[in-house]
């Protein structure tokens, strides 16, 4: 499959939007008060940092696909 520069660039793009915007969502919801009862997690922390986890998985997924994709491109 070849991946034109355009959509390599976007996906890369995708990746770094995805590293700047969960971390700053993990942290949001770590401070919450709905997140610990008596210093223990709550299913609604532990929902979303595995929402997050996966995100971030992904978002890594496809950033590597766009860097690979942008070098192929350049080759």
């Amino acid at each position: 499959m070849t991946i034109s520069r355009r959509v390599a660039v976007f996906l890369l793009a995708f990746g770094v939007w995805t590293y700047f915007l969960w971390p700053t969502f993990i942290y949001n919801i770590w401070g919450s008060d709905r997140s610990w009862v008596a210093g223990s997690p709550t299913g609604y922390l532990v929902v979303h940092l595995v929402i997050a986890v996966v995100s971030l998985v992904l978002g890594t997924a496809i950033g590597v696909l766009g860097i690979r994709a942008l070098r192929a491109a350049a080759r």
